[in-house]
């Protein structure tokens, strides 16, 4: 096992016990009251609310090192060690190279390649056909492995639903057609001897998932900072990139019009169940129930919540008929927080609560929203632009698309109007 795995390992252990001990903790504080039959008194208050920050925090390492456990997990495949001379190795040595390559191309341009690592970097030249075809603006080049896992990771962390959709990834940026039949609502037949056989055709829908260029908009460097080979260039680069490709996209994934954009869940967004008259900021467990089956059971093997983090907070504070509390943390290692017994997904380009706002997504999500992405990350390296300032400026751009595939296996609670 690797040392990452291990170490990953004893951090989660630990995060969810102290986790349970701080739940374990406000439980007790809001017990008493309820035993009493009273409200909470000024020092438990303080207390509870003191508690609840320690408990933020132990949740966020815990979701922190499970994602961590996750990247360092072996695969599963049932690959084995080939040697020296396997094709493993021959990728790895191949992709250390071109990830080289690729950090002296960051550093110096181009121009000061050698003839070995330009030949590396035209290899992976990906041309952008949507733009004009000027010379250095035709295109980009892809950004490599250890790099661009960088910026998925940045991606799902500022939009947690694309961790849970369906994800797709082609080579080209044609228009792919996807389609979608809704067959719910027909069923065979009983007939009787020498009866011909009814008729009912499918009937199809159908949309086409595009390549919107997603831009980081520039970042720009010193010339004295590229000089400098303390300067971790590698990581800093592609973080910034990453990081607003990826604010972008999520907010593009939740309430995109699908217009010259993504269409977002939101925007396409069933309602499940609507907030009586004066929740317009609040939700009650009888909603949450009614909202778990407005979705069809066929859905519900594989359903979760989605919602913002401000909304969970006001889902923290639910009950159940019984007194026992909707919200309720990783038992232990290897579990995951639940609402309601379902896991949940913190997205913050979902609604925060308010006057209609459908601010709660339960469902199938993997089922209901796809996402496409055209290979790689790419970068750009403009040298000239800001020669005179002793910059030079980069920007990352990707082709994305995402849409409502199947709209019965999400739906959402929303607020009411008043």
């Amino acid at each position: 096992m690797k040392r990452s795995t291990i170490v990953s390992a004893t951090l989660l252990a630990r995060a969810v016990e102290r986790q349970q001990k701080i739940w374990a903790r406000m439980q007790e504080i809001s017990g008493r009251a309820d035993a009493e039959g009273r409200d909470l008194s000024a020092e438990e208050r303080s207390n509870w609310d003191a508690a609840e920050a320690e408990l933020n925090e132990a949740g966020a390492d815990v979701e922190r090192f499970q994602r961590s456990q996750a990247r360092n997990e072996p695969d599963r495949r049932g690959l084995v060690d080939t040697g020296s001379g396997g094709d493993d190795v021959q990728d790895d040595e191949a992709g250390a190279a071109y990830q080289r390559a690729f950090g002296n191309y960051l550093r110096r341009g181009m121009g000061r390649l050698s003839p070995e690592e330009r030949e590396l970097m035209e290899a992976r030249f990906v041309e952008n056909r949507d733009q004009s075809t000027q010379a250095d603006a035709a295109g980009g080049y892809l950004v490599p492995d250890g790099f661009r896992n960088k910026m998925v990771e940045t991606i799902k962390a500022y939009g947690g639903i694309a961790s849970v959709v369906e994800t797709i990834t082609t080579d080209s940026g044609n228009d792919l057609p996807w389609v979608g039949n809704d067959d719910t609502g027909n069923e065979g037949e009983i007939i009787g001897e020498n009866t011909a056989v009814g008729n009912q055709d499918f009937v199809f829908t159908g949309r086409k998932l595009k390549a919107h260029i997603f831009s980081s908009k520039m970042v720009k460097v010193p010339l004295t900072l590229l000089q400098d080979s303390v300067f971790d260039l590698e990581s800093w680069i592609p973080g910034k990139l990453g990081e607003r490709i990826g604010r972008r996209a999520a907010r593009a994934w939740i309430t995109g019009t699908g217009v010259d954009e993504p269409q977002g869940i939101v925007t396409g967004a069933v309602t499940g169940k609507t907030g009586a008259n004066g929740q317009t900021t609040t939700v009650i467990y009888d909603d949450l129930v009614d909202l778990e089956h407005s979705i069809d059971p066929g859905y519900r093997g594989r359903a979760r919540f989605a919602l913002h983090d401000s909304t969970l907070a006001v889902v923290r504070k639910l009950k159940d008929g019984e007194g026992r509390p909707l919200w309720v943390p990783t038992p232990t290692t290897g579990f995951v927080n639940t609402i309601n017994g379902y896991p949940y997904t913190i997205d913050n380009s979902m609604p925060t609560p308010a006057a209609s706002a459908k601010t709660i997504g339960f469902g199938d999500f993997r089922s209901h929203y796809v996402i496409r992405q055209v290979k790689g990350v790419s970068t750009m390296r403009l040298a000239e632009r800001y020669a005179e300032y002793l910059q030079v400026a980069f920007f990352g751009w990707a082709r994305m698309d995402g849409m409502i595939q199947d709209p019965a296996a999400v739906k959402f609670y929303s607020h009411s109007a008043s």
